[in-house]
């Protein structure tokens, strides 16, 4: 089992740090996530609280993920920098391309690149972009971004995207990994069917197993449960049996903030969240390798 050190609603400070701190006890990975915009009102509830209220402000900081991950590639050396998740169907696919492909020579190799469809529907009238059609022209990106991720000339001619031939460089040595995260059916199947995995947005093992349970399902039923696919989601606890549970389950990485752990928060002091992580080393990572 791997493990991933969330990144994500710390401040903007925090990042670096943190990164290197996950390095150097040995972690595999560090996940940013996509804010793009905190709208005053929503005409939607959150979906991943029981109140439907967001646990953050406007003055959280949600650097760029592009961004950020090409400042954590110079400041790390190993860990693998994971994108959870990009709001990709409110973006241009030939701009999502460019960057994740430079992100991606840039680190070496060590982008993986979530996506999901964003919760909001005020997410794509400021983007213009259609919210009705947000499923099918997320797959049909996710087709572009592996043509232009090989770096040789391509052309797409598609329902919603016409691309004549055109290349992009620079690019990574090999292709960059793509998941998919969400919890609506159709976007679970969407993970089955042309994914290189799956990441819940739960922490719960009951919603994780319900989850995992049904992708795999449709990864049976169309015949894609013979390709190597990673299953990622986040834990609440640090009974070890718990991720004994998940591992058997064919979850391979654990997202985690461990300073909650410890009674911390996204705002805690900095020493504070280093330490933290180095205690939940000591009690779950090297008891899990």
């Amino acid at each position: 089992m791997k493990f991933s050190l969330i990144a994500t609603f710390s401040p903007l400070e925090h990042y670096i740090p943190l990164a290197q701190a996950a390095e150097a006890c040995g972690w595999d990975d560090v996940n940013v996530g996509d804010g793009l915009f905190f709208f005053e009102k929503t005409s939607v509830d959150y979906p991943y609280t029981e109140t439907g209220e967001r646990y953050w402000s406007g003055n959280t900081d949600f650097p760029d993920p592009f961004s950020i991950c090409s400042a954590l590639a110079v400041a790390t050396k190993k860990v693998t920098l994971f994108i959870n998740v990009l709001k990709l169907p409110v973006r241009d696919p030939m701009l999502v391309a460019k960057a994740a492909a430079t992100a991606a020579a840039l680190s070496n190799d060590r982008l993986v690149l979530g996506v999901g469809t964003s919760p909001w529907p005020e997410d794509y009238t400021i983007c213009g972009q259609k919210w009705a059609e947000r499923g099918p022209r997320c797959a049909e990106m996710i087709h572009i971004l592996r043509k232009a991720f090989t770096g040789e000339m391509f052309e797409h001619h598609g329902k919603f995207y016409d691309i004549p031939r055109l290349q992009i460089s620079p690019v990574g040595r090999k292709p960059v990994p793509i998941l998919i995260g969400g919890t609506a059916s159709p976007v679970l199947r969407r993970a089955a069917r042309i994914a290189d995995g799956f990441v819940t947005p739960s922490a719960k093992l009951s919603e994780n197993t319900a989850l995992i349970t049904e992708v795999n399902r449709w990864r049976k039923e169309l015949g894609t449960d013979q390709r190597p696919f990673e299953m990622i989601c986040g834990v609440d606890t640090t009974k070890l049996d718990t991720y004994h549970t998940l591992a058997e389950m064919g979850v391979t990485q654990v997202n985690v903030a461990p300073w909650f752990y410890v009674g911390g928060n996204w705002n805690s002091p900095i020493e504070f969240k280093i330490d933290a992580i180095k205690r939940y080393t000591d009690k779950v990572v090297t008891k899990m390798r």
